[in-house]
């Protein structure tokens, strides 16, 4: 399991549902294929994506995120909830034709985010697409907490969260092809006060 595993299950226990708000748009996502959501916390995408003939397999190394999961989605058919670990997975070479790294790889120290893009390389198909976004360098939130590695940050919730710029995102996934990157900004309103949040949102491209 991830450094982060012990705390994740806390939080979603203690918690309950952790992610509010519309899911992220996927708009190049075929009506037809083989999907994977790694990490799939209380299944706020995973509804979303059951949609057309899709098979929607979804997995998190959380029991109780898992279990919320299978409640958002208890009327989809198509979606099949693992609990399960991004970086090795029980699934065979080339099963799926896209993977969704939403806020996943944020959560995993460096060793285990070259494991987690390894293991994306291994399950698509030639062709195959990942769709990520996770917390950029310019999140308001960098810097907080106790630095753990470079550019990752632990806070008292004992959750690490890494923010990444774009250079090392390209390093991370250098056996595929950049089809989009873009850095994502958007001001968060708290007590009176803006906050800017910015995400990096990537498509990668798997050589056929």
């Amino acid at each position: 399991m991830t450094a982060n595993h012990d705390s994740w299950e806390a939080e979603y226990h203690r918690r309950g549902r952790l992610w509010g708000g519309s899911p992220p748009p996927f708009p190049g996502l075929p009506r037809s294929c083989r999907v994977l959501e790694l990490g799939c916390g209380d299944g706020k995408t995973v509804a979303s994506l059951t949609v057309g003939d899709r098979r929607v397999t979804a997995i998190d190394i959380s029991s109780h995120a898992a279990s919320l999961c299978h409640k958002a989605c208890a009327n989809k058919g198509q979606a099949d909830i693992l609990i399960a670990d991004s970086r090795q997975t029980p699934f065979r070479n080339e099963s799926f034709d896209v993977a969704i790294a939403s806020h996943i790889a944020g959560h995993l120290f460096l060793a285990e985010r070259l494991q987690l893009a390894g293991e994306v390389f291994r399950l698509l198909i030639q062709g195959g697409v990942i769709c990520f976004r996770d917390f950029s360098t310019h999140d308001f939130r960098y810097g907080r907490g106790v630095e753990t590695e470079p550019g990752t940050f632990t806070r008292k919730n004992g959750i690490a969260t890494h923010y990444f710029t774009e250079d090392e995102l390209r390093a991370l996934f250098a056996g595929f092809t950049v089809q989009s990157l873009v850095q994502h900004q958007w001001v968060m309103r708290v007590k009176g006060k803006n906050f800017t949040r910015a995400e990096i949102v990537a498509e990668f491209k798997k050589p056929e």
